[in-house]
């Protein structure tokens, strides 16, 4: 996941004619594939959902931006409408984010203390939403948490952390942190030291790359009794120190999906597979269809030969 202004969200036409495949169907003894939507902005969450539905899948994870009000009704509507589950809300919340490695530690997430308060009140209206709806997780990116817990500013992210996850439990969700900005065992920690228990990890594939802060496949011996979500997403190591990794479709990059699943498996994960491209147009399309025959023939022989 990532700031609006990086991502990409679908948002072009339908396809004239949806694509029918396993995905739809898949048992429950094995991951779900979904893909990310936006529910705010240029479509509606008819649209949006309908979209979700035309890749011939069941499962998304929805970008509610800042909750606007009367956005719950449409939304659970079009969910009930498809027969399509949303398995997350997600939102950033207000203030510039700049995704890169300079800027980014100053403007992502719940890191920044000028713009925590309103990100925090943002992520809490998401959460309430999302309990109309009828989803159980929210998630977003808590930024660049300090890799020295020793850090003064270390024990008032962990707070907001907190607070975000029990408002969270008080609506019967998970509060997701997506991988990205920080290693493997630096969030560990922090959800060690929060103490919550309804707090799991979005295990973003290729953000791991693209920060150069490990890889998936070595990151679940770290954090993968956590994963409790899945972006599916592929990208190469940053060269530019001042630069984000390229993402690139997946089966291009360096992600090992062949790994990453069978480690899934491993830890008896049964959870979604969310589909992430962060380009626009047909390209996206095309790749998001590529994606899922990909992804799906790795699940139906990792948990079929299991």
């Amino acid at each position: 996941m990532q700031s609006p202004n990086r991502r990409i969200f679908l948002k072009s036409a339908l396809a004239a004619s949806a694509v029918t495949l396993a995905a739809a169907d898949t048992p429950r003894d094995r991951p779900r594939l979904g893909v990310v939507i936006s529910v705010v902005g240029k479509q509606t969450p008819d649209e949006a959902i309908a979209h979700v539905k035309s890749f011939g899948l069941s499962a998304c994870q929805v970008h509610v931006g800042l909750s606007p009000a009367g956005l719950a009704e449409p939304l659970k509507a079009a969910l009930t409408k498809y027969n399509v589950e949303a398995t997350a809300a997600m939102t950033l919340g207000t203030g510039k984010m700049v995704w890169d490695f300079y800027d980014g530690p100053k403007t992502i997430g719940l890191v920044p203390l000028a713009t925590r308060a309103e990100r925090s009140d943002a992520l809490k209206r998401a959460s309430d939403l999302a309990a109309q709806c009828g989803i159980k997780a929210v998630h977003t990116h808590c930024g660049f948490i300090p890799e020295d817990p020793n850090t003064e500013t270390y024990p008032g992210i962990v707070a907001a952390i907190r607070e975000v996850a029990a408002h969270c439990k008080g609506n019967g969700q998970t509060f997701l942190m997506e991988t990205g900005q920080e290693t493997p065992i630096t969030l560990l920690r922090a959800i060690q030291d929060t103490a919550a228990d309804n707090i799991g990890v979005n295990l973003d594939t290729a953000n791991l790359i693209l920060y150069g802060k490990g890889d998936p496949v070595g990151a679940m011996d770290v954090i993968g009794t956590h994963v409790r979500g899945l972006h599916a997403k592929d990208g190469l190591y940053p060269t530019n120190p001042k630069k984000l990794g390229e993402e690139v479709a997946i089966g291009k990059g360096k992600v090992n999906f062949t790994e990453v699943i069978r480690k899934l498996h491993a830890l008896n994960y049964t959870g979604p597979i969310t589909i992430e491209r962060e380009i626009s147009g047909a390209r996206q399309e095309e790749d998001i269809r590529a994606s899922i025959s990909y992804l799906q023939n790795i699940i139906d022989r990792t948990y079929t030969q299991a």
